[in-house]
């Protein structure tokens, strides 16, 4: 089933609703009691009861609206990718381990998908505020205000995003490789711990490009629609098509990513 254009402005609008009430719900146990009921779930991967609350809260929007839609996060379905039907793609808290410590530097991401098709998206980030929406065919926004991926061309002046893969360190060696040819040929590289935040951040240009390895479908889903309908390119790091899956990531404007995709794949060989 195709969804119009109303329909996917719909999708939007009750996935930034849903955004916002998690937002409340993260923001006011920030520094309390709450955020130090944590667990650990493998190497450097921490779910806490904020999680839980706030993914709770997402559920009943998402699901009091689109009965009968399917979901897919890390908490209740975590080897799943989106398939056919109204599929919706949570993540209540990316960033949990800024969170645990302080770093007010994470977000609510919810992505929509219709039979595999990314049709809507939200990223809030939580402490500023921030809100990056999409609806495909629409266009992508900040707070409202239209934005485009970086226009720019030349690699020595560009700003690069990344995440470190701490969770899967077998692809540590890959990484390393990668991040010294790509820190020889930029004006720098940040890490702030938010895949979501990251490709919010490419989308509107803030970063030029973007690549991270070993990631989730909550993690991208949101972000890849923003960077399209940002006029942006997002691939795989074959140079596939970008489908929220689990796998490497490589983002950036139209220029840059290019560049950086084909400076990845020569650190493959060493």
């Amino acid at each position: 089933m195709t969804l119009d254009a109303g329909e996917r402005s719909r999708l939007t609008r009750v996935a930034v609703d849903a955004a916002v009430g998690a937002a409340d719900i993260i923001r006011k146990a920030a520094g309390s009691s709450a955020a130090l009921l944590w667990e650990s779930k493998g190497t450097a991967d921490f779910v806490t009861e904020v999680d839980r609350n706030a993914e709770e809260h997402i559920l009943s929007v998402l699901t009091r609206e689109f009965p009968g839609a399917a979901f897919i996060g890390e908490e209740f379905s975590p080897a799943a990718v989106p398939g056919s039907g109204l599929t919706f793609v949570i993540d209540p808290l990316d960033g949990t381990t800024n969170f645990l410590h302080g770093f007010p530097h994470y977000a609510v991401s919810i992505g929509a998908s219709q039979d595999g098709e990314l049709l809507a998206g939200a990223i809030l980030n939580v402490q500023t505020r921030e809100l990056f929406a999409a609806t495909a065919g629409g266009g992508a926004t900040l707070n409202g205000e239209t934005i485009r991926a970086s226009q720019e061309t030349d690699p020595q002046r560009s700003l690069i995003g990344t995440g470190f893969p701490f969770k899967q360190v077998e692809h540590l060696p890959l990484f390393l490789r990668q991040f010294e040819r790509v820190t020889r040929s930029t004006a720098g590289i940040r890490r702030a711990g938010s895949a979501a935040l990251d490709l919010a951040d490419t989308a509107c240009g803030r970063f030029d490009a973007f690549w991270e390895l070993g990631l989730a479908p909550w993690d991208v889903a949101a972000g890849l629609l923003l960077i399209r309908e940002a006029g942006g390119i997002v691939t795989h790091l074959d140079g596939s098509p970008a489908a929220p899956a689990f796998g490497a990531y490589v983002a950036g404007g139209p220029a840059m990513h290019p560049w950086l995709l084909e400076t990845l794949r020569a650190a493959e060989n060493g």
